[in-house]
């Protein structure tokens, strides 16, 4: 079986050694592509300890930690790998995360600033239908900040929390998700309808848009995500 090794880069933050090999090393999962390969992707303790400069514990920490939270899983006498989610995990989660995001939207229309609901379209306002293609990567970053983006304009710690763990998965199916059949101009169209809708402080259909935009992610994988299962 192939095995794929990541970049790392050494830790030189003066946080506690075990919470830094947690950030970084969650930092590394999310941006490994882990969907766009099936190539397993295997994490070597020993050599991770030795690219962020510190000792083995804080790096056994951070993957005993990562497990709970099901991004890596451990196989007896193989060693730690990254968790590739199977479609109907992926599915569940993005349907979870529908109903977080739209919750969040009607909290918006309801307490957000009008300035924090402008910095949304912002976002979008350097790209037209001419570069969307052409920077798929930068719109890519710029879709998933703007999802995030939702949840924390609610301002609701509760929601904020209970979203965060999901979001990092979310983030690593979106970015494989959105270069698939037309998902990149359906999601300009989606992402400045539900602006409007903010800016309008329309509460049901800012809501609503919101999650059918997020069934409809549901729905191209159950219907073109082969390569989850």
């Amino acid at each position: 079986m192939s095995e794929a090794r990541l970049f790392i880069a050494p830790i030189d933050s003066k946080e506690t050694f075990k919470d830094k090999a947690y950030a970084a090393l969650r930092n590394v999962i999310v941006s490994s592509d882990v969907y766009r390969s099936r190539t397993d992707i295997r994490l070597d303790e020993r050599q991770l300890a030795q690219d962020f400069g510190v000792s083995r514990t804080p790096v056994r920490e951070a993957m005993a930690q990562l497990e709970r939270e099901g991004f890596v899983r451990s196989v007896p006498r193989r060693g730690v790998y990254v968790v590739r989610k199977t479609k109907r995990e992926v599915i569940e989660m993005i349907t979870a995360w529908a109903a977080l995001e739209s919750m969040a939207a009607r909290l918006i229309t309801e307490t957000a600033r009008d300035e924090d609901i402008a910095g949304l379209r912002r976002m979008f306002a350097q790209f037209d239908g001419e570069t969307l293609h052409a920077r798929l990567d930068e719109y890519s970053e710029v879709n998933i900040t703007f999802h995030q983006a939702i949840i924390e304009l609610s301002g609701n710690q509760v929601l904020i929390r209970l979203a965060e763990n999901l979001f990092t998965h979310m983030r690593m199916i979106r970015g494989q998700t959105i270069g698939e059949d037309d998902r990149v101009d359906r999601s300009i169209h989606d992402h400045m309808n539900i602006i409007r809708a903010l800016e309008a402080r329309d509460t049901t259909r800012a809501e609503n848009l919101v999650r059918q935009h997020a069934l409809g992610l549901a729905a191209h994988v159950a219907k073109h995500a082969d390569y989850l299962d």
